[in-house]
């Protein structure tokens, strides 16, 4: 065996032992990105049912631990998908996020909760929180680039578009006609009249219909 062989070898053993040795203190959280854990506090946060790890996830939720209630959260809708606590979990995401104020992310989050749940009892909860992120962009909060860090300027169509997947998500909710409402509003602002005075007229459409 050539000596290039041998050290070729050595180094690949190196690598296998290392991991197998290695406490894996970075873990991957989608949205979040990597995130350093301390040997032996991964556990504190994974655990062996979804019922005990959607506690986890609301305990850190409730002291404002954001960055563990995405973990553990993240965790469960991974490895219980189709458990009646997967909604509950989702939910948690979007209202970390919101808490963030990462509402593009928040707004995302409540919305796989109409496409992945729906016969979630969060639907109501999602569409007002939703509601309620499509206004503050409505009064000029600011959309992102990069990844969701760097602020890069108020878009009315974009928010006429945040009011338009509400409407989509339930035509028959609550805040469905306000919504529908607000999609001309920002269509109006963003100086987009011909889309202004279509939505105005839907929403007409639908209130004489109502009547």
């Amino acid at each position: 065996m050539s000596r290039r062989s041998i050290t070729l070898s050595l180094l690949i053993a190196f690598a296998l032992l290392y991991a197998f040795r290695s406490p894996a203190p970075f873990i991957y959280t989608p949205g979040e990105g990597w995130t350093y854990e301390m040997a032996g506090t991964t556990a504190k946060w994974r655990k062996e049912q979804a019922k005990e790890q959607l506690a986890v996830a609301q305990e850190a939720f409730d002291t404002k631990d954001y960055s563990t209630t995405l973990k553990a959260a993240t965790y469960l809708i991974k490895k219980w998908p189709l458990s009646d606590h997967a909604p509950n979990a989702q939910y948690l995401v979007g209202r970390s996020y919101e808490a963030q104020r990462k509402d593009e992310r928040a707004f995302e989050a409540y919305q796989l909760i109409f496409t992945k749940y729906p016969k979630s009892d969060k639907l109501q909860d999602a569409a007002k929180r939703q509601y309620e992120i499509g206004l503050r962009f409505l009064g000029g909060q600011r959309f992102t680039i990069l990844w969701g860090y760097v602020p890069f300027f108020p878009s009315m169509e974009k928010t006429a578009g945040l009011f338009e997947k509400i409407v989509a998500n339930g035509p028959y909710s609550a805040v469905a006609p306000q919504a529908q409402l607000r999609i001309g509003a920002a269509y109006e602002q963003g100086k987009l009249y011909p889309e202004a005075v279509q939505a105005y007229e839907k929403n007409c459409g639908k209130h004489l219909a109502a009547n």
